[in-house]
């Protein structure tokens, strides 16, 4: 069989077959460039994550100083750093969960299986060997390892992959009943929930009244910890620190990632309640055998704490109300209009569902012409995940480049 000449870089959720990519190669807040001097407004934040915007040089600062410091080192027993004691120590302060820690790792993706694993360990320790289910809802979406991915609710995500893990059940998404049943039937079973408070590359797909308090509800009466994945919904994109506070819901784990360092150094991480905690520490001679060769990376924590120093001294949470706001509101007056046949969201991430016949990664390449990058998930949406740092007209350019690219 022929092979086709393609560039090198083997590019993620895209056709190995393609060899026309934009190639980006500067940003500045809210804006990115090409190769070719063409302008666009980032209504994606790259990928959910950018909060702070591009370019910024406190940032490269930031990264510099510590590289020049100490670039790497690991944090297996016995050795630790200083930025990683000290983000772990700002991230418990904000987190809505009872006496946390916090475990460092790279990615989303990393920051889920660990979050599985340290449920099923702590249920281990607790004398709960049996606990070992995993539940989650369609339409969730947690990273593509093997753990993340049999927690997915996007089949063709998981298509082709062989066969997935054991122990993981998904349910229709917010159906409570279905998930009561399911515990009145295998409560003993279950280790934990994991749901994202915000559906993202699923659609964006807030929870109905109710829902997330409901599996709160559950998980408590019948020994089950509760895993809110943040990793898109943290560090703002609600108007808080983490999107638990928004919905007044305590997880006893959350996976963070992307917002924690906006992108700039890849980090994520699991914040660890005290439910979780208790059993792996009682034990004084337990090892926990769980770790990754850059967990609490020094250089990647640094670039979190000033990250999250910018997100506080810029006010992002209460700018994220306005972003959230003006956005709704234009990609509402688009469905006024008859436009589109959905709007909905939460904070400052939204997305719009196309009518029938219309096809989202032509529109997403049409609004691409037109100035604005936005990504087109499933056969009819298009989600919508600015910098919390952009102006008003460049999310009013958002809105017009879709009215336009509609009709």
């Amino acid at each position: 069989m022929a092979v086709m000449a393609v560039d090198r870089f083997l590019h993620p959720f895209a056709r190995p077959a393609k060899d026309d990519f934009v190639s980006i190669v500067r940003g500045e807040g809210a804006m990115v460039y090409d190769g070719a001097g063409n302008a666009y407004v980032d209504a994606m934040a790259s990928l959910w994550y950018c909060n702070i915007g591009h370019g910024r040089a406190d940032m490269a600062e930031a990264v510099a100083k510590q590289v020049r410091t100490l670039e790497a080192y690991s944090c297996f027993d016995p050795f630790t750093n200083p930025p990683a004691d000290e983000l772990a120590d700002l991230l418990a302060t904000w987190a809505p969960v009872a006496d946390p820690r916090v475990f460092f790792t790279s990615s989303g993706s990393e920051a889920v299986d660990s979050a599985i694993k340290l449920a099923r360990i702590a249920q281990v320790q607790a004398g709960h060997p049996e606990r070992t289910l995993i539940v989650s809802r369609t339409f969730g979406y947690h990273g593509v390892t093997y753990g993340g991915l049999s927690a997915q609710g996007l089949p063709p995500n998981q298509a082709g992959f062989g066969p997935l893990l054991p122990d993981f059940v998904n349910l229709p998404n917010h159906d409570l009943e279905a998930m009561a049943n399911l515990f009145a039937e295998r409560g003993d079973e279950i280790a934990a929930v994991i749901t994202e408070p915000v559906q993202g590359a699923g659609g964006v797909r807030p929870p109905l009244p109710g829902y997330l308090e409901g599996l709160r509800r559950l998980c408590d009466q019948h020994g089950a910890f509760l895993i809110m994945d943040e990793v898109i919904c943290a560090f703002g994109r609600l108007g808080h620190m983490f999107a638990s506070d928004f919905y007044g819901v305590r997880p006893d784990l959350i996976s963070f990632a992307k917002g924690v360092t906006s992108g700039y150094v890849p980090l994520g991480g699991v914040v660890v309640g005290g439910a979780v905690r208790e059993p792996l520490e009682a034990d004084a001679g337990f090892w926990l055998r769980h770790g990754h060769t850059y967990s609490g990376h020094p250089t990647a924590c640094a670039a979190g704490l000033e990250a999250m120093a910018i997100t506080v001294r810029e006010d992002l949470l209460e700018q994220s109300k306005h972003v959230g706001d003006r956005l709704a509101a234009g990609l509402r007056s688009l469905l006024g209009d008859g436009l589109v046949a959905e709007a909905r969201g939460e904070g400052a991430v939204w997305a719009v569902a196309l009518h029938e016949g219309q096809d989202p990664v032509a529109m997403r390449d049409a609004m691409l012409g037109r100035g604005v990058i936005t990504r087109a998930v499933g056969t009819d949406t298009l989600t919508f995940c600015p910098p919390l740092v952009a102006t008003d007209d460049q999310l009013d350019q958002i809105i017009d480049a879709l009215a336009v690219s509609l009709g």
